[in-house]
């Protein structure tokens, strides 16, 4: 191993070489890094979600989430530059860079906070559902092999660690600006599995001869059980929008003419509108398939076990997809952490360096103490908390309950606020306040339910 130039330099640490970095983004990689990033683990519970809103709540609820959503991208897209939305000259490279910039230091660490739970909690669920999906593709070949009333029963920490060795390997790729190729084959995967399980909805539905569901969604013995299920559901649907978390850090890899916020905004409406359809597709054909028997993942809870070989594709497919979307949240909170570690420490010789490696085989190939360190505990963690608790459904509504209000309402919100000068109760202020302040109890709600759902699923 030898000595190579030092880190401090590299795009995302240093200020004024990421000022000029080359950045060759167009709105069609921002799309493949937006539909790599929301549409992930959490459509595969939305037939779920709609099983316990039923046909007229659960709709409803998705156009919701996706109109905040759209809001919420159209303001944060007007804050990657400051002061000036179009022009700048400072750009923001993370959100919370931008809140930091518009509403101070203590909004900064608040929003920090949030940010982190939120991309370190990506890894957890992004975890957990590939170790579903590889775990699905061997009970598959079971029922297939053995009959569909088999015992094919097969843990899953296996393939949870599986998943966290590649992730080890991957987490070593540098910053967001090297991982565009990633994002692509991602963004392809996720929409092959959203079509498979479009298509055997369809079938199921066709087969059945007739749509099953109704308008209450699924019965249950009392109306708290009914209240914990549909809170849950409502954390699930939020967790299938995790967009905020990661929209700046896209923004930076937009090259310009045209302005990075118009690009943005072009590629935030196709990829939601894009995603949107899916998530009504799939959960609406899930639900009209099974009704009150919907499973909790669409692909893994077997309501599906023929063509074997087509539901094994699919979930190869979630897979593949998962592999990219870990990357994609962890890349930003590793900026984040690093940039914080080389700021407290400007001295530290074997923190700065780069140091290239040689291998038998293999093309030599850099590596940072900092880097090696932090993503190796980064990756160890999430894949030991996934073991812990392996709650698909549960752990994704706490996730989407914890940081859907915050950062796709609030800080938007009050940045807007900020930037255009928007004075207190005028028209536009009254209204986006109002916005926030009614959609904070169902955030709470969404949370509350799927925090119950977890400890009685953890105790039984």
């Amino acid at each position: 191993m030898e000595e190579a130039h030092s880190s401090n330099q590299t795009p995302l640490l240093n200020n004024k070489h990421h000022n000029h970095l080359h950045r060759t983004g167009n709105v069609w990689t921002a799309v493949a890094h937006i539909i790599t990033g929301v549409i992930g683990a959490g459509v595969l519970s939305l037939a779920w979600s709609m099983a316990q809103l039923g046909w007229i709540a659960g709709p409803l609820a998705m156009v919701l989430f996706a109109s905040v959503t759209l809001i919420s991208t159209y303001l944060l897209c007007n804050c990657y530059k400051t002061p000036d939305p179009e022009v700048g000259p400072v750009r923001n490279r993370s959100y919370i860079d931008a809140v930091n910039m518009n509403l101070g230091q203590t909004n900064a660490r608040v929003c920090g906070l949030f940010v982190q739970v939120g991309l370190y909690g990506m890894g957890i669920a992004y975890t957990i559902t590939s170790a579903i999906s590889l775990r699905a593709i061997q009970k598959s070949n079971c029922y297939h092999n053995e009959g569909h009333n088999a015992e094919c029963y097969f843990g899953d920490a296996q393939y949870m660690l599986a998943f966290g060795v590649v992730q080890l390997i991957l987490s070593q790729i540098n910053n967001f600006h090297n991982i565009q190729w990633l994002s692509v084959v991602a963004a392809i995967m996720s929409f092959a599995y959203s079509i498979i399980g479009l298509g055997l909805g369809i079938a199921k539905v066709v087969g059945n001869g007739y749509i099953k569901g109704s308008i209450r969604g699924i019965s249950t013995s009392t109306t708290g059980e009914k209240l914990w299920l549909v809170s849950q559901a409502l954390g699930d649907i939020s967790f299938a929008y995790p967009y905020s978390l990661i929209l700046i850090e896209i923004q930076d890899t937009l090259k310009s003419p045209p302005s990075e916020t118009d690009t943005m905004k072009t590629a935030s409406i196709i990829s939601i509108s894009a995603t949107t359809f899916f998530y009504l597709c799939c959960g609406a054909l899930g639900y009209a398939a099974f009704g009150d028997k919907t499973p909790g993942n669409l692909l893994t809870g077997f309501g599906f076990y023929e063509p074997y070989w087509l539901i094994d594709f699919a979930n190869m497919c979630i897979v593949f997809h998962l592999v990219g979307g870990y990357q994609v949240y962890s890349q930003p909170l590793f900026a984040n952490v690093e940039k914080w570690v080389l700021v407290k420490f400007p001295d530290s010789g074997i923190i700065h360096k780069d140091f290239k490696l040689k291998l038998p085989l293999l093309p030599a190939f850099k590596l940072n103490v900092l880097r090696l360190c932090f993503r190796t505990i980064f990756v160890a963690s999430t894949t030991t908390i996934a073991m812990l608790f392996p709650y698909f459904n549960q752990v994704l509504g706490v996730l989407g309950g914890i940081y859907f209000w915050p950062l796709s309402i609030y800080f938007p919100v009050q940045m807007y606020f900020k930037q255009r000068n928007v004075e207190a109760w005028s028209l536009k202020w009254v209204m986006l306040q109002s916005f926030s302040i009614v959609c904070l109890p169902l955030t709470l709600f969404a949370l509350v339910g799927s925090i119950e759902g977890l400890i009685t699923a953890r105790l039984k």
